[in-house]
């Protein structure tokens, strides 16, 4: 590389580092991500979302986050260690059991990534560039939303559009509020069309499965995950990976986790390595 060469090359890359410095956020609260008259009014209350994005940046990724919480209590939040990546944030509600039964928080979790797809570029996103991740009932929704290609069929989105799934411990085996709706034990695992297991396919996005450790995990997490990453291997997709974070359990794997999906945002080139 010749001395002129070298400086255009400096000039480009520090004029980057330069804006994405100075770049400012916004946080847009408590948008309806459903419409229309035949709404219920847990639906308008519920299916709102916050979104929180770079003012100077454009074509962004975007990262949808579903709360935890069983499927039966949570919040919308935007996780501060995921704030100043560079990245959109989109802090999901949707209504919660026993208010609703399945598969009403799944259809939500579509409904929500269908707005995302439709209106992020109104945010400086790109559609080409949304990753869903979300820690435990959000994980779970995460799967079936990307898994169950039927619920963004809906909105006339293919699942496989999605840019990454990215589940922080989330049910792979059917979720156990929805077994708890057919009266079966918690400890009783069950594979049925509400299992991300059921869906497992050679087409589907590239996967970061993280979990805390196999010996202090919730109701054997680690497990059910691996086994999704051997069934999806088993049926021919190559881009899955899964992490254990050894010695942390269902919540304290959480923050740490946060750093493993910005690390593989860069890796695939959703976010810049710098």
């Amino acid at each position: 590389m010749n001395i002129k060469q070298f400086l255009t090359v400096a000039f480009v890359y520090f004029t980057f580092v330069s804006v994405f410095a100075q770049t400012t956020y916004k946080t847009v609260e408590n948008i309806a991500y459903k419409t229309g008259k035949n709404l219920t009014e847990y639906e308008k209350e519920r299916c709102k979302l916050d979104i929180y994005y770079p003012e100077n940046l454009e074509a962004v990724p975007t990262i949808i986050w579903f709360h935890g919480g069983g499927l039966e209590f949570g919040h919308k939040e935007i996780p501060s260690e995921l704030k100043e990546k560079g990245a959109i944030i989109v802090g999901v509600n949707y209504r919660l059991s026993p208010k609703v039964k399945t598969p009403a928080f799944i259809e939500d979790a579509a409904a929500a990534t269908a707005w995302v797809f439709k209106h992020i570029s109104e945010y400086n996103g790109d559609p080409k560039k949304i990753v869903l991740s979300g820690h435990s009932a959000g994980g779970y929704l995460d799967m079936m939303v990307v898994m169950d290609k039927s619920y963004l069929a809906t909105y006339d989105i293919d699942a496989n559009d999605i840019a990454a799934l990215i589940p922080f411990s989330g049910h792979t085996i059917t979720h156990f509020t929805t077994r708890k709706e057919q009266g079966i034990a918690g400890t009783q695992p069950i594979i049925d069309k509400y299992a991300p297991l059921f869906h497992v396919r050679k087409d589907a996005p590239p996967i970061l499965l993280i979990t805390g450790g196999r010996e202090v995990e919730m109701l054997g997490r680690y497990e059910e995950n691996a086994y999704f990453y051997r069934m999806m291997k088993v049926a021919g997709h190559e881009d899955i990976q899964i992490k254990e974070l050894q010695g942390l359990n269902h919540g304290e794997m959480v923050k740490p986790a946060f750093t493993l999906l910005i690390n593989y945002m860069k890796s695939i080139d959703l976010l810049p390595k710098k």
